[in-house]
């Protein structure tokens, strides 16, 4: 339970300071719109598939330079606090003025609870990069959910808070932290829609940037 307050006030810390952080990027670094897409099914009780678009726009919004496509599988069946999933991501980015491809298999264990109505996740994910004209890479990733333990309104609102850290098994550094305020909510049966706003820095020839992310996902159940 301690470590479970901590890990808020440290939330909470981050992104109240973040706010000071990202008008800085804003000013001197980047803002970037990423928008999303996408839907899911169960072929079995305790087995979800998923397919998911990304497109990302940085150069303050008017320049496309990112898209993935992700599809996955993730079964419940060990444990109701315990889901387990496999993935693979096809990406494309734009490097140099130059496309580069980017195959990236992950696999991903996520730890669900509840306290006090509030609901938490912990997801660890391990993901192999295969990535074109550059050597292949590990990278793990940990990101941290706390969902409020409200609903606001009829279009049932639940806000949320997460930090997802990234360690990078070549250079054996945590070389980016992502930090994200936004809400979801439900307005129709099997949709739902998210807004957040995103701090990412990333750390680079021993170097901190930052980009603002203003993020929107549109997420189909069926």
């Amino acid at each position: 339970m301690k470590m479970i307050k901590l890990r808020i006030l440290f939330l909470t810390a981050i992104l109240l300071s973040g706010c000071h952080l990202g008008a800085f990027a804003f000013d001197n670094g980047d803002f970037q719109y990423w928008s999303a897409a996408s839907a899911s099914f169960k072929p079995g009780e305790k087995l979800t598939a998923k397919i998911e678009e990304q497109f990302n726009f940085g150069d303050n919004a008017g320049d496309f330079f990112y898209q993935h496509l992700d599809i996955g599988f993730a079964y419940s069946g060990l444990a109701h606090w315990l889901e387990a999933g496999i993935n693979y991501r096809q990406i494309f980015e734009e490097k140099n003025g130059d496309w580069k491809k980017e195959n990236r298999p992950h696999a991903s264990i996520t730890l669900k609870w509840e306290k006090f109505d509030a609901k938490f996740s912990n997801r660890f994910r391990f993901e192999y990069r295969d990535k074109e004209d550059s050597k292949d890479t590990w990278r793990f990733r940990n990101k941290f959910i706390i969902n409020a333990p409200w609903l606001v309104t009829g279009l049932k609102i639940r806000p949320y808070l997460a930090d997802e850290i990234y360690y990078d098994f070549e250079a054996q550094a945590l070389n980016r932290n992502s930090i994200f305020a936004g809400f979801n909510l439900a307005p129709f049966d099997k949709f739902n829609a998210e807004i957040y706003y995103a701090l990412q820095k990333t750390k680079s020839d021993n170097k901190w940037t930052s980009v603002n992310i203003l993020g929107t996902k549109l997420k189909l159940y069926f």
